[in-house]
């Protein structure tokens, strides 16, 4: 692949739309409704998220409900929306869940995805001198608080037999980290794709470790409970869910022309978006909410629970509705790969 660099600055403002579905910031407004018939399902979205994906896979065109989306800057603010019932349903990331669940919102997992962690890495500047997680001790590591990344520098701090006292943690979102890991002020970076395919490919950091073996790869569909209790709605969530996983395989079979769509959507450049794809974001596959799944997430919530993140202990399976599982896959089957990351 053509290498390229950008200067940070460049990177800040198409990234910043990228605040992804595991940490925090505030709505933005609504886009247009598309399909046919009287009822409406209210679907919280993100840039470059669920419509761009259904619309490029042509899974818009025979809806037999009409959506009106609402976008958000990432999964917490979509799930306070799910809890307040302005939206029916949204797609997020493996931790939003665990801290509405933990804070008792109103919401239930309904489906699953299982992806590659690759793109889930802890950076460190190109020249750094650290190898590996053992080596952050005493060193500053930005993340954003209760993000996916949180949980993967807690884990891989724990797999190196240390604790998260044993480094400097600078709580930043993805905009203000990226401009502090650039600049030198922090010494490693936990993040997510695209952050981290925009990284490597800037020639500005590379990986000391990724989320293989670490995290479990889960992203998950959250619907109101009070949409569920709706018939009608619920069968409207139910066919949304499979066009969804349609649409993941269209993404998989049609990387390089689901680039093209997400680069113009978000900002990003096209090598960006498509290293991302190829890492990790055309990787996902539709799996069981299965036991597994569910003590993989509870694993989470009592991590979160015992560093006083997370207010309350509870038990995740009480947020999950298995009725869409169908036939699906275990939540441990691996992902669809593309071979070595691009």
């Amino acid at each position: 692949m053509k290498s390229f660099r950008l200067s940070a600055a460049a990177l800040l403002v198409p990234l910043a739309l990228l605040a992804s579905a595991c940490s925090g910031a505030s709505a933005a407004g609504d886009t247009s409704s598309d399909g046919k018939g009287s009822l409406v399902l209210n679907v919280g979205d993100q840039k470059g998220g669920a419509e761009a994906l259904l619309r490029a896979a042509g899974e818009l065109d025979d809806l037999p409900y009409r959506v009106k989306w609402s976008t958000f800057t990432s999964g917490p603010p979509l799930l306070e929306a799910v809890n307040a019932r302005a939206v029916d349903f949204g797609s997020v990331g493996n931790t939003p869940p665990v801290f509405a669940a933990g804070a008792g919102s109103k919401i239930t997992v309904v489906a699953a995805t299982h992806g590659d962690s690759a793109g889930e890495a802890i950076l460190v500047p190109k020249g750094s001198p650290l190898r590996t997680a053992r080596d952050l001790k005493g060193k500053s590591v930005a993340v954003a608080q209760g993000s996916a990344a949180h949980f993967l520098l807690i884990a891989s701090l724990r797999k190196a037999g240390l604790e998260l006292a044993d480094v400097r943690v600078s709580l930043l979102q993805p905009a203000d980290a990226l401009a502090a890991f650039t600049s030198g002020k922090v010494d490693a970076w936990a993040v997510w794709d695209p952050y981290t395919s925009q990284v490597l490919l800037s020639g500005k950091g590379r990986i000391l470790s990724d989320g293989r073996g670490i995290v479990n790869g889960l992203g998950f569909q959250v619907a109101a409970p009070s949409a569920l209790a709706d018939k009608e709605k619920a069968k409207a969530i139910g066919d949304f869910v499979e066009r969804l996983r349609r649409a993941q395989g269209w993404v998989f079979d049609h990387p390089e022309e689901w680039a093209k769509v997400w680069a113009k959507e978000t900002g990003l450049p096209y090598e960006v978006a498509l290293a991302a794809v190829k890492r990790s974001n055309g990787t996902r596959i539709p799996v069981a909410l299965d036991d597994a799944a569910i003590a993989s997430e509870q694993e989470i919530a009592d991590t979160f629970v015992a560093l006083r993140l997370v207010p309350r202990p509870f038990r995740f399976a009480d947020y999950v509705d298995t009725r869409f599982n169908k036939d699906l896959p275990p939540s441990t089957t691996p992902a669809r790969s593309y071979g070595k990351a691009s």
